[in-house]
């Protein structure tokens, strides 16, 4: 593994590890000691990753509010605070969308030709800001994107970025009541696209 410091190949792995049971490793150019997730957003986090990621994965996919989360995993012997999914959503979204970019671009099927939009409203880096996310008909995730505004402008771009992630325009997408949304969606996808309007289906995450 390359020193997250120097980046050096000259590294050597220690025989202990990490209280999470992660492997260690000590520079031999310029001596920093390290583990596999020295330098990564979910370095200093006290919880394995593997259960970070999948917190996340749920909150996404599924729509989960904070407190569901936290509840959900402490009947699983896991104790985390409703801030600490908030905190790992921040951190952990934009990776996860760009690896799920990297996947599915160019993916079809009838499934990904239907998108869920909606945006939560969260704090990242000790800045308020909104999260739009799109969630297919097959409850895939297909891109997400950070926005210190909820206008007219983010939702373009938004679209923009979600059209370019998957490689592919919709048939169909819905939306809550806001009143970007019509305009953003005729001239970023097209005319053709059917924009439904719904907030019983899209409140999910404004329960959070």
């Amino acid at each position: 593994m390359e020193c997250v410091e120097c980046g050096s190949a000259a590294t050597s792995e220690r025989r202990d590890r990490t209280a999470q049971g992660y492997r260690r490793f000590r520079c031999r150019d310029c001596g920093r000691e390290f583990n596999e997730r020295s330098g990564g957003v979910l370095n200093r986090t006290q919880y394995p990753s593997d259960v970070i990621a999948l917190v996340v994965l749920w909150r996404l996919r599924y729509r989960l509010t904070l407190q569901d989360l936290s509840e959900m995993f402490l009947q699983r012997g896991i104790v985390f605070s409703h801030e600490a999914v908030r905190e790992w959503e921040a951190k952990l979204t934009p990776v996860l969308t760009a690896e799920l970019r990297r996947r599915r671009r160019g993916r079809g099927g009838a499934g990904r030709r239907s998108w869920h939009v909606d945006e939560t409203y969260l704090r990242v880096r000790g800045r308020w800001c909104y999260l739009y996310r799109a969630i297919d008909r097959n409850g895939d995730l297909v891109d997400t994107m950070l926005s210190e505004r909820r206008d007219m402008a983010a939702a373009k771009a938004f679209f923009r970025s979600a059209k370019s992630a998957t490689g592919l325009v919709p048939d169909r997408v819905t939306t809550d009541g806001h009143g970007s949304y019509p305009r953003a969606i005729r001239s970023t996808l097209g005319r053709h696209v059917e924009h439904r309007t719904s907030a019983h289906e899209n409140n999910g995450l404004e329960m959070a």
